[in-house]
């Protein structure tokens, strides 16, 4: 009677797992399966990385009106013929009355910045060989005045006008030599003098028709 009594209990026990069609083991590893689903931590999400764009480099600034005459003087001097006729003897700047002064060996001219053409600008070279005196080459840049004004006004060693230079274009002298060993000098010279133009009150320079 004691027997029946535990065994009853087992027999049902081992009955229901085998209808159920499930080992013990196959209960654990289910148990322990979701428990293991349902602790695991959910994936980071990522964030999207900006695109890193570099930065533009700081416009120059432009050159001031102090700064183009110091770059024109310190060229009409350091790149100067030495003939004993052009040489740029001294250069001076009054910006006051927008004009620049020009000292050679015969006398000085005053260039007025203000009344310039800047479209004006010619480039050329010069023989200035006399037939008995033979002399280097020369860069001359020639710039005109505009209709109806005077580019300049020459004076001679005593301070007298001189009515034979004309009055309704400038030149500046270089030599050629010297503008040769400057790599890009024209271009350069070339800008630096109608910046300074624009800067003394004249007209910028405009597109060819």
């Amino acid at each position: 009677m004691r027997l029946s009594r535990i065994v009853a209990p087992l027999f049902a026990a081992a009955l229901a797992l085998s209808l159920s069609g499930c080992s013990v083991q196959t209960i654990v590893r289910a148990v322990t399966s979701d428990t293991s689903a349902s602790t695991k931590p959910a994936p980071v999400e990522q964030k999207p990385k900006l695109a890193s764009h570099p930065k533009k480099a700081e416009p120059k600034p432009a050159p001031t009106q102090q700064e183009l005459f110091e770059y024109v003087r310190s060229k009409l001097l350091s790149l100067s013929p030495s003939d004993g006729v052009d040489d740029n003897l001294e250069v001076a700047y009054n910006p006051d009355i927008s004009t620049l002064t020009i000292t050679q060996p015969d006398g000085r001219c005053d260039i007025y910045l203000n009344a310039i053409d800047n479209n004006s600008a010619v480039w050329e070279i010069i023989d200035p060989s006399e037939s008995n005196r033979p002399r280097a080459e020369v860069l001359r840049l020639t710039i005109n005045s505009i209709s109806g004004k005077r580019a300049r006004t020459c004076y001679d060693n005593q301070n007298q006008i001189d009515s034979s230079a004309p009055s309704n274009r400038a030149r500046l002298f270089f030599s050629l030599s010297k503008a040769k060993a400057a790599p890009g000098f024209t271009d350069k010279m070339d800008k630096a003098i109608k910046e300074l133009v624009v800067a003394s009150g004249g007209a910028p320079e405009k597109e060819a028709l």
